[in-house]
């Protein structure tokens, strides 16, 4: 498995189309609710914008893509709603892995899965081992994830595998749960918030930040494109000065 060092230790590559994009799906419930529709109807709605991300992304060139499904604190919403989001992300992966599979799609889960029924814990794993050879894109879905627990549960593998050790940056990083890939150019939150929400923490260091104000289920690849055009205008210097940059060019 390659290991990509911290763009604090390492200036990672930079190109125009982002290898790497996170997103926070945020909106689900307030699209809903303007619509007189339960919460849960902006779930369900939610998943087609996923299947059409995921879409834009391949076509786009872009090497894996991360979505924060369910964080950690999400245990915290009404019990029927959590009910729905661990059925739908049950059903997600019965109806939609073999479609991942024939699109040549990786898949990936991060988080803690203690919590999470055994079918549903089979299930992923059965999905990661189908996808794992395939090389178009890395989907991660982030669920019962959080930036602190992933921290923490580095800390605790990394003291294990090299006991009262040494320890530098890339100790830690080889044992964070996206230790597979590079660390996200790209975030993007939906649904008007401005905050990162305890999601890869350690990952978005150096990542260029784009909100907006577009629902979840409204965020379509014309949106996806227009935030890639925003990260296209920025200077990613990682410390440099800009005349560095015009000089290495």
């Amino acid at each position: 498995m390659a290991l990509f060092q911290s763009s604090t230790r390492a200036i990672p590559l930079v190109e125009e189309i982002p290898r790497h994009i996170a997103i926070i799906m945020d909106g689900n419930g307030r699209w809903a609710k303007k619509r007189l529709l339960p919460r849960v109807a902006g779930h369900k709605r939610g998943l087609e914008t996923v299947r059409s991300t995921v879409k834009a992304c391949v076509d786009l060139g872009v090497e894996h893509l991360t979505l924060f499904a369910f964080s950690s604190e999400n245990w915290r919403r009404p019990a029927d709603e959590v009910s729905f989001l661990m059925n739908l992300f049950l059903l997600a992966l019965e109806q939609e892995v073999s479609k991942l599979h024939k699109n040549n799609i990786r898949l990936r889960v991060i988080g803690d899965r203690a919590r999470f029924d055994q079918k549903l814990i089979d299930l992923i794993g059965e999905a990661e081992r189908l996808t794992a050879g395939n090389t178009a894109l890395t989907l991660t879905v982030a669920a019962n994830y959080g930036g602190r627990w992933d921290m923490l549960q580095a800390v605790r593998a990394m003291h294990a595998a090299k006991p009262g050790g040494d320890f530098n940056e890339d100790d830690l990083a080889e044992h964070l749960s996206m230790a597979y890939a590079p660390e996200p150019d790209l975030f993007i939150r939906t649904g008007g918030e401005k905050r990162i929400s305890n999601f890869l923490l350690w990952q978005l260091a150096y990542t260029e930040l784009h909100f907006t104000d577009t629902l979840w289920p409204d965020f379509n690849p014309a949106a996806l494109k227009k935030a890639i055009q925003s990260y296209q205008q920025r200077e990613r210097r990682f410390g440099r000065t800009s005349e560095q940059l015009v000089n290495n060019a």
